[in-house]
């Protein structure tokens, strides 16, 4: 193959476009603004690399199992640098309560539904290595890509034939046969496109929450705390919702992401005695951040601006441009609370390596990337942006002085905390069928559209608390105004802003 693919950007969806691509023999270039790793040490690297391209680097990362099975698939030795170099396996039977795995029988299935987690620089350290190590790859780093270079052609398409920038700070163009624009949230280029004219269509809207991450490492002799004697590290409590990832090398990170209408809460939580103080208060993340088990390492990093953002290359079978193939951030982002983003991307450099593979007309390359993108992405988009309108509305609603819950919204709320919740902490053939949408290894949906599984969940719903009582989680944390009161903050002053915006726009 004599293609030239030029890439920009070196996070993770540069790095999963030369994994996928590399293999066709085409000659791959991936420019970075950024430094290389100052070593190859991972706490060097977490400490010292500064990623100006990547501000959420230090935020909680995982690998969903699509990600993993398609490095398993075409990188297998990538799989055993990953784990060289400290990072994480988190399977199907870690995720089982201690009701289900008294009958839990593996099956071979399960093997795929495995999660790979660790610092993100650790990630990027490992998948970074094994790309430079690629015959027909290179990284050029210090690369500033600032200009596609473009030119108009039939019917308006914009056709894009290569990238200018500074390298190190002495200018430089590159032209190339595929241009991929893996420059992430902070990218620019796709914006260039449409002030030129691009007809790209778009749809985006807030997220509603954001996200604040604190990392901690395991005092010397100390392991984690067990899973089994201990409430569930990770919850949801309504005005915050929180997680521990295990890291590499005795690390691990706390998120605690919280509703944007919490304006005291998330100014708040940037204190790191305030964050820590949080986690405390949280009886399955105690067991990890308390002072005899581990030790807080740095600051806290804050992410906001989060969008949900779909982008369509090409509108009513006409393509916007020709040769220019955006993915991750810079085409769908997605709230990062479902561990998504990685998979995201890896999943769209995939569906360019078999585009590219497919036909070599210029225009069909465009309407079979967006074909394939929209069958294989947009379902988990749809879903996530659903769960976060209702989100949204539970957290605005609980800022609502004399707020009451109507009769259909008590309903459809028992359903999923009494039965769904409840019949996948029971039954584990429901957890597998609903862990491979979750993993992006088949339709969200499609294990809650089976009317047998429906039945089962219908089933343990009308058992009723009593009966069911066994499946019920310890409670994850304190109410709000619990929380805000041993955070030293007042529980009411959210409450009485809302009131007057109410007043107001009434």
């Amino acid at each position: 193959m004599t293609e030239s693919v030029l890439v920009i950007g070196a996070g993770i969806g540069g790095l999963c476009t030369a994994l996928s691509l590399a293999p066709t023999g085409r000659t791959i270039t991936i420019l970075e603004r950024d430094q290389p790793p100052p070593a190859d040490d991972p706490d060097v690297v977490f400490l010292d690399w500064h990623r100006r391209g990547a501000g959420h680097v230090r935020q909680s990362h995982a690998f969903l199992a699509r990600l993993r099975n398609i490095i398993k698939q075409h990188h297998p030795k990538l799989l055993e640098e990953l784990k060289a170099l400290g990072t994480r396996d988190l399977t199907f039977d870690m995720m089982l309560t201690e009701q289900q795995r008294e009958v839990y029988e593996p099956q071979p299935e399960d093997a795929d539904l495995t999660i790979i987690t660790s610092r993100r620089t650790t990630l990027e350290l490992a998948i970074r290595r094994y790309v430079e190590g690629l015959d027909n790859v290179t990284i050029r780093p210090g690369f500033f890509a600032r200009k596609l270079t473009t030119q108009e052609s039939e019917g308006g398409v914009i056709e894009v034939c290569g990238v200018s920038g500074e390298e190190n700070d002495a200018p430089v163009a590159l032209s190339a046969d595929i241009i991929v624009d893996a420059s992430g949230k902070s990218g620019f280029l796709i914006q260039q496109l449409m002030d030129e004219g691009a007809a790209i269509g778009e749809e985006s809207e807030t997220a509603g929450i954001l996200y604040f991450t604190r990392h901690y490492r395991l005092r010397p002799g100390q392991e984690e705390p067990s899973r089994t004697e201990n409430p569930p590290a990770s919850g949801d409590l309504g005005y915050i919702k929180f997680g521990v990832f295990p890291g590499d090398n005795g690390c691990f990170s706390v998120t605690v992401s919280v509703p944007e209408v919490e304006l005291e809460l998330r100014k708040a939580i940037m204190n790191p005695d305030v964050f820590h103080a949080v986690t405390l208060q949280l009886p399955g993340v105690e067991p990890w951040t308390n002072a005899a088990r581990s030790e807080p390492r740095g600051k806290v990093h804050g992410m906001g601006d989060l969008h949900s953002r779909w982008r369509d290359m090409v509108v009513e079978e006409t393509p916007a441009t020709r040769n220019y193939y955006p993915l991750g951030d810079t085409l769908v982002r997605t709230n990062p609370l479902y561990g998504r983003g990685c998979s995201f991307a890896a999943v769209s450099a995939e569906m360019l390596r078999e585009t590219l593979e497919e036909t070599f007309d210029a225009n069909e390359r465009q309407r079979v990337y967006h074909a394939k993108l929209r069958t294989e992405l947009r379902p988990y988009y749809m879903n996530q942006r659903a769960q976060d309108r209702s989100a949204i509305k539970r957290a605005e609603a609980a800022l609502t002085l004399g707020y009451k819950k109507s009769w259909r919204g008590k309903l459809v709320e028992s359903f999923f905390e009494d039965g769904v919740r409840i019949a996948l902490r029971s039954d584990v053939d429901l957890l597998r069928q609903a862990m491979r949408g979750f993993h992006m290894l088949e339709h969200p949906n499609k294990w809650l559209g089976k009317p047998a599984n429906l039945g089962r969940v219908l089933w343990y719903w009308a058992r009723g608390r009593k009966r069911n009582a066994a499946a019920y989680p310890p409670k994850p944390g304190p109410e709000r105004d619990q929380m805000m009161l041993a955070l030293n903050l007042d529980p009411k002053a959210d409450m009485r802003q809302t009131s007057v915006e109410a007043e107001l726009a009434a």
